[in-house]
């Protein structure tokens, strides 16, 4: 049978998680690992887990460039399909049911978008805006062209799209330690990206401002309360992400002063 599906991923030092995440595509045809600046163990756990992988080495020249990084996996793709996911996401049965359903279709649209499950610190969240928290993953390699943007990335697709129904499982901020070593780095790069598009000078009332908009929207209007203790936790942190962010922007201001 010709094949069908490439599935790509993207991993850092992922040694902890890769394995099932391996498990959890080894169905496919293909599968393609990026592997970014990785320096553990997860590049000999991927080939020990799944031998039939193929794997690309990227240097700091990319930094966090997640579209040059997803790109590598988009030109070395010769399947009629192309799925992405990361190194903390699983798919479900149901979802690679699904998924094969799509693949045999006589009309399938051009890609396919997918509700992701968030876990945070072990816990399912469901409010504050976290589910259905869908992404675009699944496409047809001839009408997907690619990806675009520096930190958050977007796809670049000819033709119209479609929900799926079964949730793509994402393990995210599994401890706090975690949580606060990805923090400084993406905290980091989202002031660069907002200090390169000319935003506006940070004030004093700006960073409160911004500050109190994240817990409304997450808190009250998204109701995470009642996902307990977690649901707060979340909120507080993210609530801290928004003030690093335009603290680090302001001060990346001053020095250009």
């Amino acid at each position: 049978m010709k094949p069908l599906l490439t599935i790509g991923i993207i991993a850092g030092n992922e040694e902890s998680m890769i394995k099932d995440c391996l498990l959890s595509c080894s169905w496919a045809d293909r599968i393609i690992l990026v592997a970014a600046n990785s320096t553990d163990n997860t590049v000999n756990i991927a080939k020990s887990t799944v031998p039939k992988i193929k794997i690309y080495h990227t240097t700091d020249q990319y930094n966090k460039n997640f579209s040059k990084w997803r790109n590598i996996v988009y030109k070395n793709t010769v399947t009629p399909w192309l799925l992405y996911i990361d190194a903390d996401e699983r798919i479900t049965p149901q979802l690679k049911s699904e998924i094969k359903k799509i693949l045999s279709s006589p009309n399938p649209f051009a890609y396919y978008v997918i509700p992701r499950a968030n876990y945070f610190l072990g816990k399912r969240v469901k409010y504050g805006g976290t589910y259905p928290d869908y992404v675009k993953r699944l496409y047809q390699m001839q009408f997907f062209k690619g990806y675009t943007g520096y930190l958050h990335e977007e796809p670049i697709v000819n033709g119209d799209f479609n929900y799926l129904k079964s949730d793509l499982l994402h393990y995210t901020h599994r401890n706090l330690s975690s949580m606060f070593s990805k923090s400084l780095v993406w905290t980091d790069s989202s002031a660069q990206v907002l200090y390169q598009s000319n935003h506006p000078p940070v004030v004093w009332w700006r960073l409160i401002r911004m500050m109190l908009t994240k817990i409304w929207q997450r808190l009250i209007i998204g109701q995470m309360w009642r996902d307990g203790t977690v649901g707060w936790i979340s909120v507080i942190f993210e609530t801290f992400d928004t003030f690093m962010i335009y603290a680090r922007l302001w001060e990346i201001q001053q020095k250009q002063k």
